[in-house]
């Protein structure tokens, strides 16, 4: 050591702590353990996993819930390759995320874990920095945290071991932290050349909807959405990730994209305009463009986008902030009478089901849709619901009741097993609160391991698994192919039992009934569990129905 007694780690381990992330998601290896270590000490809470893309689920998770910048850290080499599949969903998702990577030794001809890290990061859209200057390293660390602040992505720092292990011998002193240096800046306002650009575009619409996305929520913009589409008798519709923003309004379509209801579907259909406030406007939401085929789209954003992910996305566009974007187009337009927004309109998203496709029932097997409905009608209103990826995540999308702040759903990048980690991150940045996942066997039994990793940290986690035995979205897409489905159906697996041996609880619910007092019970207790629920792999959504139309000839 030099004469500050310190470590090149010691300094990097202050230089994060000071950022105020307050939990890191961790796997520890030669390239990251001296400075993980020193990171719990400095008072920062670890998560300790069991696999690296488990630390960066899990960080993204915290991130969107906490507000914060998520943290992980793992080992160089097969330690960064890991992250692979993690990454480029982060990015996708705008999350900022700080993960702290270390390399090989830089003192060695030969490393039997050295890899070329940059490339592998860079490729997935985040960003990598190798850091090899110490007495720099505390000021690279505060603007690898600004960075991901300012352009809401991952950022990867490369560290090699050996250089941590070095004598401290630049300044005692700290920069100032990222949050000290980030701009201040007010919400942006609209041009009032472009509000009345926007209020022409309304004035000469007929049918509207008002849609919000997570630009929406983040800017506080719900009640202004909601005063805008009822000066424009307007129903109100979510992206997907902004889904239950609008919770319990009477004329909330609820989710527009690919996992609209059938309700959602036949209003979109008919409107010429749609105000997407404070949306990516994603390929998606729009569901390529079927959704909406008759409206003109005006996008209110800070960052307008005339072309999303291939596609013509908006036609007309007001840069503002979505709050402020949306109470300025309210105020420069006229009221509209009650024309689209009816009672009869109320009547038919209060009763109409998502799906209404018929399914012939099968003995011993529940239909995903009755799984739902009993687990919205008994689930406490106060729980933080996880929805996964994969086939079942439709059903659950469609859960009215369940406000956006306790609702997650992170579906970028479009894979599964990715649930037990986010669940993880939901429980810790909401502490005191119960977190149920809902997720399907498939992308339970990916990273079944996180379960002891649950265990072991006292997280109050309740896995929810609709089992089809398979791959659900695979099965359907193989029958309506006329392929064999063998590649994809697994037969049963006992989960309840595998849960039990991991130390937390573990049922088999075959009757829904049963559900009340099994909730009940577990509020009392809390802990983890996973409660397997038997489903029909014959029951598909209509979203692979709709990709798959043949499969409505095969099952009559």
């Amino acid at each position: 050591m030099g004469a500050s007694g310190l470590h090149v780690f010691d300094m990097m381990a202050r230089a994060v702590a000071q950022e105020g992330t307050g939990t890191c998601f961790a796997l520890l290896g030669d390239a990251n353990m001296n400075f993980a270590t020193r990171l719990s000490e400095a008072g920062t809470r670890m998560v300790y996993v069991r696999h690296e893309h488990c630390a960066v689920a899990a960080a993204m998770a915290y991130a969107r819930k906490s507000g914060e910048v998520g943290l992980a850290t793992v080992t160089c080499g097969p330690g960064v390759t890991q992250l692979m599949t993690a990454l480029p969903a982060a990015v996708r998702a705008r999350i900022p995320m700080v993960v702290l990577a270390g390399e090989a030794p830089i003192s060695k001809g030969w490393y039997n874990q050295a890899i070329d890290q940059a490339p592998f990061v860079t490729a997935t859209g985040a960003s990598y920095h190798a850091l090899h200057w110490p007495d720099r390293l505390p000021v690279a660390i505060r603007d690898a945290f600004l960075e991901a602040r300012m352009t809401r992505k991952p950022v990867v720092l490369g560290v090699p071991f050996d250089l941590q292990h070095g004598a401290w011998t630049g300044p005692a002193a700290l920069p100032a932290p990222s949050t000290a240096i980030l701009p201040e800046v007010g919400p942006i306002p609209p041009n009032p050349a472009d509000v009345a650009r926007a209020a022409d575009l309304v004035a000469g619409a007929g049918r509207i909807v008002v849609m919000a996305g997570l630009g929406a929520a983040e800017a506080g913009a719900a009640a202004a959405c909601r005063a805008l589409a009822e000066r424009l008798d307007a129903p109100l519709a979510t992206s997907l990730p902004a889904r239950g923003l609008f919770a319990g309004h009477p004329h909330c379509l609820g989710v527009a994209g690919g996992f609209s209801s059938d309700v959602a579907r036949a209003v979109l259909a008919e409107a010429d305009l749609v105000i997407a406030v404070g949306c990516s406007l994603a390929s998606h939401n729009a569901d390529a463009g079927k959704l909406w085929p008759k409206a003109r789209v005006l996008q209110i954003d800070t960052d307008p986008q005339a072309v999303s992910q291939g596609r013509l996305a908006a036609h007309a566009h007001l840069r503002a902030d979505a709050r402020l974007g949306a109470e300025a187009l309210a105020a420069a337009v006229a009221a509209r009478p009650v024309a689209l927004c009816t009672p009869e309109l109320a009547q038919r998203i209060a009763t109409t089901p998502a799906d209404g496709s018929a399914f012939a029932p099968e003995p011993g097997l529940h239909d995903p849709r009755d799984v739902v409905a009993a687990l919205e009608a008994h689930l406490p209103g106060d729980w933080q619901m996880v929805n996964s990826s994969g086939h079942c995540s439709y059903y659950v999308a469609h859960m009215p009741s369940r406000p956006f702040d306790r609702f997650l759903t992170i579906r970028e990048f479009g894979a599964i097993g990715n649930g037990t980690s986010f669940a993880m991150g939901v429980a810790a940045a909401r502490p005191g609160d119960t977190v149920v996942l809902f997720d399907g066997d498939g992308s339970l039994l990916m990273h079944v391991q996180e379960l002891e990793t649950i265990r072991r940290h006292g997280m109050n986690i309740l896995i929810i698994v609709l089992n089809d035995r398979a791959y659900g979205s695979e099965i359907h897409k193989l029958r309506a192919e006329g392929l064999a489905d063998d590649g994809a159906v697994f037969g049963p697996t006992d989960l309840a039992a595998i849960a039990r041996g991991f130390g937390i609880g573990g049922e088999t619910i075959t009757d829904l009934a049963a559900l009340p007092e099994l909730i009940a019970g577990f509020a009392r207790t809390g802990g983890a569990a996973v409660w397997d629920v038997p489903i029909s792999d014959r029951v598909f959504s209509p979203v692979i129905r709709r990709a798959h139309p043949e499969l409505a000839a095969q099952n009559p």
